[in-house]
């Protein structure tokens, strides 16, 4: 009785012709991949070009634009460094390789073919270059002094709260940039600073907000912030409503004659505050047609007082 043997792959890939196949085509692929490499190819490439030998106070505008396309002849092998960068660099001298023009320099492409080609390589045969002459635009740095504005997001914890003003460590900071730049910046950020339940005096290192900057320096970087913290308590004081530009001539009657003022303070100059410390007025340009009422506003408080607010919120007049 005849019976079939059951093919099998491993068998077969055993075997010593199918070996001897991989081997050669293997090999095969590699010869053929080293003769196309070794073919000589045209094509068109990007040259980026990096000045050097620049002054601190010069700033290159739009450098990402500031390229050259090269049309080339060369192997296949030199064209694999552009597989993993899409342009090559030209440094150019800005002392010996350009001309300057106010806010531009000129670099002539079609006279410096020679300075191109030898950065290429001798790997490289330049056949052609766009443009013809290429302008770098700069402007000239400028500097001032702007002030740090903290950001910040604190929280204290119950009775306590911030005496006074943060201090930084220094009142401003110098800012370096193209002018059209800086005369946009009126002040600096601060990153973050967040704090919660705060009832001991502040001290931190801030690194100041340069997300919105790239094309400015700010010095210093970071800044030091200090805040004294202290216990405070909320009081109240009654003081005297004064009427305020009234006409020549004219009688008026007014009511309540003296205003309530709640205030938080700290307490070491909680018992320091007297009546005669605040200043309550009302304001007769301030009315309208037919109103029959002042609107009382705070006009003299002292400077430790944290917040303070009136408890009456109009003060009623008739004209007698």
């Amino acid at each position: 009785m005849n019976t079939k043997k059951k093919f099998n792959i491993s068998d077969y890939l055993k075997r010593k012709n199918v070996k001897r196949f991989s081997i050669f085509f293997v090999i095969a692929t590699v010869f053929l991949i080293f003769s196309k490499l070794s073919t000589e190819y045209k094509q068109t490439i990007k040259l980026k070009v990096k000045l050097v030998n620049l002054e601190d106070e010069i700033i290159l505008q739009n450098d990402s634009l500031n390229t050259i396309s090269a049309y080339i002849e060369t192997k296949g092998f030199s064209l694999l460094p552009l597989m993993f960068k899409d342009y090559k660099d030209i440094i150019l001298d800005v002392k010996t390789d350009v001309t300057s023009i106010p806010n531009q320099f000129v670099f002539d492409v079609q006279k410096h073919q020679f300075l191109i080609e030898g950065q290429l390589g001798e790997s490289y045969k330049l056949l052609s270059v766009k443009p013809d002459t290429l302008l770098l635009s700069y402007s000239k740095s400028e500097s001032k002094l702007v002030p740090i504005t903290l950001n910040s997001e604190i929280s204290y914890a119950i009775g306590y709260d911030l005496k006074g003003n943060f201090e930084f460590n220094c009142d401003s900071v110098k800012i370096v940039g193209a002018k059209d730049q800086i005369d946009e910046i009126s002040s600096i950020d601060t990153e973050l600073l967040e704090l919660k339940e705060v009832n001991t005096d502040i001290s931190e290192t801030i690194k100041l907000n340069t997300s919105e900057y790239d094309a400015i320096e700010i010095f210093p970087k970071f800044v030091s912030i200090k805040g004294e913290i202290a216990r405070f308590t909320e009081g109240t004081v009654e003081v005297p409503v004064t009427l305020i530009n009234k006409p020549n001539g004219l009688d008026i009657n007014y009511f309540p004659k003296t205003v309530s003022l709640s205030y938080y303070v700290d307490l070491d100059n909680y018992n320091s505050i007297r009546s005669t410390d605040f200043s309550v007025v009302c304001d007769y340009l301030g009315i309208e047609d037919n109103q029959t009422f002042f609107v009382p506003k705070i006009s003299k408080k002292p400077e430790f007082i944290k917040r303070i607010g009136i408890k009456q919120k109009r003060v009623d007049f008739i004209k007698l």
